[in-house]
C-alpha cells in the first residue's frame, strides 16, 4: 500500500500533504557519512501469529496474512472463483510490504491500524483504513476495490490490527515506511539508472524488468517492475521518492536501511529508470489532489499549482518545487485554509 509518504500502505506509502524540506546531496562531491546523533531505534517487535488460537479471530487474522502473501491465488487472476479476482495483476501485497508486512523499513504494516482514519490529500478528505486498502487494490494491484464487509476486507483489516498490537494511536512507528534519504540537487538520471539496474537488479527482475515467475508458474518469485503485469502509474512505487527510498533500504536482496548496498545517488538514479518505464495507466489521475498545493512534489502527472514541468516533478530536483509551494501557501493562506 502506498508509502507513508502519500500514506503508509504502498506500493506504498504509504504523508499525504506536501513533504517538508529534506536534506540535499551535492552530486558533484562524494558525501562523507555524518556522525549520527540519533539513538538506536527500539528493538523491532512483531506479534507471533502462530500463538493465536484456531478460533474465529485467529483464522481471520491468518487469512489476512495469506491475502498479503498469496494475493494472486486468493483475490488475483489465479483465484479459483472468478468473482474473487479483484487484483488485476499477479503481484502479491508483500512484493512491497516485505515479509508479509513485518520487515522494518520494508513498508511494514505494523502500526498501520492505529494510523486510520487520517486525512488524505489525494481525496481532500478523511480516509478510513478500508479506503486505503482499496487505494492499493486499484493502484498497486491495478484492480478493483474489495467490497466493504467482505471476508477479504475484514481479514486484511484484522491482520493489520493484529500487527499493530500495542502500538499507541497516532504514534509514529519506529522503522516504519522505507526511510528518508538525502535528495539530489540535480535531476535523477534514468540513463545512469539503466546501467545500475543491469548490474544490480536484472539478475532477479530480468533484463526487461518483467520479473521471474514462481516455481508453480503462478505469481512471481520476483515481481515485474514495469509492463502490463506491474503496478499502474497511480501507485506509490510509480513515484520517485517512494521508489528510491524503498530501493535504498531494501534492494538488492540483503540490503537494509542500516546497511544499504547502493549509494544514495545510485538509488535515486535506478529509481528514475524504473519509474520512466511503461506501465498500465489508471484513468482519472488528474482528478486527484483537488487542493493542488497539497500535491506531493514527485507526483508525475498534473495539474500543478507551482508551474514546474511534469518532467521535474517526475525526476526532480524537488527543492525548487517545495520553495514555490511554500511561497504560494504564504501568499494565500486564507484560500488554503478555506479549501480544507
Amino acid at each position: 500500500m502506498r508509502r507513508y509518504h502519500h500514506t503508509v500502505i504502498g506500493v506504498a506509502t504509504f504523508l499525504t500533504a506536501i513533504p517538508g524540506a529534506l536534506p540535499l546531496l551535492d552530486w558533484t562531491v562524494a558525501a562523507a557519512p555524518a556522525a549520527s546523533t540519533e539513538t538506536s531505534p527500539p528493538k523491532w517487535q512483531v506479534p507471533d501469529i502462530d500463538e493465536l488460537p484456531n478460533d474465529s479471530w485467529g483464522k481471520t487474522v491468518r487469512l489476512g496474512r495469506d491475502l498479503v502473501t498469496k494475493t494472486d491465488a486468493l483475490i488475483g487472476p489465479n483465484a479459483s472463483d472468478p468473482a474473487k479476482r479483484y487484483a488485476g495483476s499477479a503481484l502479491a501485497c508483500q512484493n512491497c510490504h516485505l515479509g508479509a508486512g513485518t520487515t522494518p523499513y520494508g513498508l511494514p504494516l505494523v502500526g498501520v491500524f492505529e494510523d486510520y482514519p487520517q486525512y488524505s490529500a489525494r481525496d481532500a478528505k478523511v480516509q478510513t483504513l478500508q479506503d486505503r486498502i482499496n487505494g492499493c487494490m486499484t493502484r498497486s494491484m491495478n484492480g478493483r476495490p474489495l467490497p466493504d464487509g467482505s471476508d477479504e476486507m475484514t481479514a486484511l483489516v484484522s491482520y493489520m490490527k493484529f500487527l499493530s498490537t500495542g502500538r499507541p494511536v497516532g504514534d509514529v512507528t519506529p522503522q516504519g515506511g522505507s526511510g528518508i534519504m538525502p535528495e539530489l540537487t540535480r535531476a535523477a538520471d534514468p540513463n545512469a539508472g539503466a546501467k545500475i539496474f543491469a548490474n544490480n537488479c536484472a539478475a532477479c527482475h530480468g533484463a526487461n524488468g518483467q520479473g521471474q515467475p514462481s516455481g508453480s508458474g503462478k505469481g512471481y518469485q520476483f515481481p515485474p517492475l514495469w509492463g502490463d503485469g506491474s503496478f499502474n502509474d497511480g501507485a506509490g512505487m510509480a513515484t520517485l521518492i517512494d521508489a528510491a527510498n524503498f530501493i535504498h533500504s531494501n534492494m538488492p536482496l540483503g540490503a537494509t536501511n542500516a546497511q544499504p548496498v547502493l549509494t544514495v545517488e545510485q538509488a535515486w538514479d535506478v529509481a528514475a529508470y524504473i519509474v520512466s518505464r511503461p506501465r498500465p495507466m489508471k484513468p482519472g489521475l488528474e482528478e486527484g489532489y483537488p487542493i493542488l498545493t497539497e500535491k506531493p512534489v514527485d507526483v508525475p502527472y498534473g495539474p500543478y499549482a507551482d508551474g514546474f514541468s511534469s518532467e521535474q516533478h517526475k525526476f526532480g530536483p524537488f527543492a525548487p518545487i517545495r520553495a514555490k509551494l511554500e511561497a504560494i501557501e504564504k501568499a494565500h493562506p486564507a484560500a488554503s485554509a478555506a479549501d480544507r
